[in-house]
């Protein structure tokens, strides 16, 4: 963990259960986005044990409303009536660029400059690689500047993107070096002549952690490097400004905070000044300025079509398209201080409802270094993440002992963080409860081993807590 962790949860909060509840009734009662949750499917609050509370959408959206219905149709009459006429009378063959142009607004970006298809890790290697491409210009060394041989790398970043980032520079001919987002500044001043590229996440997947994209960027670009950036936890969640900020190149997944379901195709930007130049890893004939020409020489297409590879994934794509239809009206920037207004109240109810030091936050309390997601250090995270899902409270577990809860605005309310860090609460006393008797029975059998006349009985002490 890149971060240090916070101790929080006292149990003897400045607010009581009841003031929580409250507040949280008034919070939702003046949500602006409240409405956006109809656009979901979600529980049946008369189930046996309520609505689950679903806070891993950073892993996996919910569905929204309307997508099996448009996947229906897709399959019995775009397929199965139109069949090869799709490709033209139902828009599959621009599909990529038109869902790529629906993306653009939530990463602050003009239409034009993205394309949707492939999966991240793929879009990854086409730009990494690229972008190593673009920093040379021709053959490193040859306008008599120094040769760009080297990738920095988030150090902390999502494997994959590390095994791609491994790859990328064997097939370069470049040195990789895993450097801490805080500490490129500084690297890119001592070495930033040798640098091609510069891979960062926007937000870190374990801790939650939102990276100064602008900072980074602009330093990026003062060494004369080119920045390609991973918005997998953060499009669809935070404003990112990818156009204001010059962010050379781009990746992100659509089936987290964009909702577009296991597996959706992720997209890849390409800054517009940078796309006659943009020079692909993987050209395919998707790509090729005439792809039914079938020639054997490749000439690139213009603009962000050249990120284009093979055969789009029509069935994910056009339900990816459709989940999109519930972003309509809904502005970023509401989404985010919505995220931030949740994230506050959480922390607020783990502080109100856990024993001092029982838990700590690996987020930081920073707004400004907050994504929408809030991890938590826990000694048993794997049995307590297990068991409160098994009471309608859906987080994930993050080994070795990590808490993980997104939050997603669009269907996500006041009442379900107050009652998900209740039953957090629940289900930690219950661990520690059963710990304590665990113990307690271990103590017996030592003492009786060892002779001691009254039992012996060994209590932990309150430092098992921390």
């Amino acid at each position: 963990m890149s971060e240090s962790p916070t101790g929080i949860g006292s149990g003897t909060g400045t607010e009581s259960e009841s003031e929580l509840v409250v507040r949280a009734r008034k919070l939702d009662a003046d949500d602006d986005l409240a409405g956006t949750r109809a656009r979901f499917v979600l529980d049946d609050p008369g189930g046996p044990l309520g609505a689950a509370v679903y806070l891993d959408g950073n892993s996996l959206g919910a569905l929204p409303v309307g997508v099996a219905e448009r996947v229906e149709d897709v399959v019995r009459r775009e397929w199965g009536a139109l069949r090869i006429r799709s490709w033209e009378e139902s828009g599959w063959w621009t599909a990529p660029e038109r869902v790529g142009d629906r993306i653009a607004p939530l990463v602050g970006a003009d239409p034009g400059q993205i394309v949707v298809g492939d999966s991240t890790s793929v879009n990854v290697f086409k730009a990494l690689v690229g972008a190593v491409r673009l920093a040379r210009g021709g053959d490193a060394g040859d306008d008599g500047g120094p040769v760009r041989d080297e990738i920095l790398v988030d150090a902390t970043t999502f494997p994959s993107d590390g095994y791609i980032a491994a790859s990328a520079a064997r097939l370069t001919g470049c040195v990789l070096r895993p450097v801490a987002p805080d500490d490129v500044p500084a690297v890119l001043r001592d070495r930033g002549g040798r640098t091609a590229a510069v891979l960062l996440n926007h937000v870190d997947y374990r801790t939650g952690r939102l990276h100064d994209l602008p900072a980074l960027t602009a330093a990026v670009h003062a060494a004369g490097a080119v920045a390609v950036w991973d918005l997998c936890h953060s499009a669809g969640a935070l404003p990112v400004g990818l156009d204001a900020h010059g962010v050379d190149l781009a990746v992100g997944c659509t089936y987290k905070f964009l909702n577009g379901g296991p597996g959706a195709p992720a997209f890849l930007y390409v800054r517009r000044e940078l796309q006659d130049r943009f020079d692909s890893p993987l050209p395919g004939w998707n790509s090729h300025a005439r792809p039914f020409g079938m020639r054997p020489e490749y000439e690139p297409a213009p603009g962000a079509l050249r990120g284009r590879v093979g055969t789009p994934d029509i069935l994910s794509m056009l339900a990816l398209e459709a989940a999109l239809d519930v972003w309509e009206g809904v502005r970023i920037e509401a989404v985010r201080a919505k995220s931030l207004a949740l994230t506050d109240f959480f922390l607020s109810c783990v502080e109100a409802y856990l024993p001092a030091g029982r838990v700590a936050s690996v987020t930081p309390a920073a707004h400004a270094e907050r994504g929408s997601q809030v991890a938590l250090r826990c000694p048993d995270a794997e049995e307590v993440m297990r068991r409160l899902i098994g009471r309608g409270v859906v987080g994930d577990f993050r080994a070795p002992d990590v808490l993980r809860f997104g939050f997603t605005p669009l269907y996500l309310g006041f009442a379900d963080v107050e009652r998900a860090a209740r039953v957090l609460a629940e289900v930690v006393a219950d661990v520690d409860a059963e710990g304590d008797a665990g113990r307690d029975v271990e103590g017996d059998a030592d003492g009786d081993a060892e002779g001691h006349a009254d039992g012996g009985v060994v209590r932990p002490s309150a430092s098992h807590r921390a």
